[in-house]
């Protein structure tokens, strides 16, 4: 029973501290001093604090993984957890970065409807063209990393509908065409930019809102084809609970090694098929 308490108290302690190095120990504490504007000074600190700061930024979620393979090559006496735990790290790599790229992508496609709607504010204001287009994006960011070709070219008369053009070429920023398009028709044919701004803003929002309904109605599928990805852990802990030892049985029989490599491939396939197929909707849409 010592030994059983030990490790259980040794469990703990280990996953209280990834809990605090991933959450941030001091989080509270820092999110108290930023609403008060008092950075706490660096007396205030603990002498480690910039080293954890430092490991917590470095640490990813795909690490998890690893750690949770350790703790099963413990329980089950097998090396074999570690090697699928080491594996599924630059899989979970992988996902972290594609929500990542998703998130920037959906950020600045809000920025370029910002920047319609305030480039269109600018016009209305008396501004010209070239002169409306500096606050405006300067303000809303929707230019992203080409914000300075645009600027540059409004500013010294260069060709700003193709600077527009090569500025949506990157991902989210894809209504920056229709500003190009309205842009070269304001100035070749006279017509009102304003107005032409407040269609397309009207049209990005819709799609926007479209976009985000759809990701809503797939999130109930997304979760449900998780949940049940996790059912053979529940079963796993069940078997345990039941004296069963299938950790022992999955990790030390030929038989179960057979199931348990096979039953893994085919949960990876199904969790990536249903994935690829919410995945696919989303980009089908308008």
């Amino acid at each position: 029973m010592s030994g059983v308490s030990g490790t259980t108290v040794g469990a703990v302690a280990c996953l209280g501290t990834a809990a605090w190095m991933l959450g941030g120990g001091h989080g509270e504490a820092r999110r108290a001093r930023a609403l008060t504007g008092d950075d706490g000074g660096s007396a205030g600190r603990p002498l480690l604090a910039p080293a954890a700061d430092r490991l917590r930024a470095r640490l990813r979620v795909e690490w998890v993984s690893l750690a949770v393979g350790v703790v099963l090559a413990v329980l089950g006496a097998s090396v074999l957890p570690v090697v699928a735990g080491a594996a599924g790290v630059p899989v979970l790599r992988r996902v972290r970065r594609a929500a990542a790229a998703r998130k920037e992508r959906d950020g600045r496609a809000d920025a370029v409807v910002a920047l319609c709607g305030a480039l269109a504010g600018e016009l209305r204001a008396g501004r010209q063209p070239g002169e409306a287009l500096l606050p405006a994006a300067r303000d809303s960011e929707g230019l992203g990393d080409h914000q300075a070709a645009v600027l540059a070219a409004a500013r010294f008369g260069g060709d700003v509908p193709g600077a527009l053009t090569a500025a949506a070429r990157q991902p989210g920023a894809e209504g920056l065409r229709g500003l190009a398009a309205c842009w070269r028709v304001a100035v070749d044919q006279g017509a009102g930019l304003a107005d032409g701004l407040d269609r397309l803003e009207a049209a990005l929002r819709a799609e926007r809102d479209q976009r985000a309904d759809l990701r809503a109605q797939l999130s109930g599928a997304r979760t449900t084809a998780v949940m049940l990805a996790g059912l053979p852990v529940v079963g796993l802990a069940l078997g345990a609970a039941l004296g069963a030892d299938p950790l022992h049985v999955l990790l030390h029989t030929p038989s179960g090694t057979v199931c348990l490599a096979a039953g893994g491939v085919l949960e990876g396939l199904g969790l990536w098929w249903a994935l690829r197929i919410m995945r696919g909707a989303e980009e089908a849409a308008p």
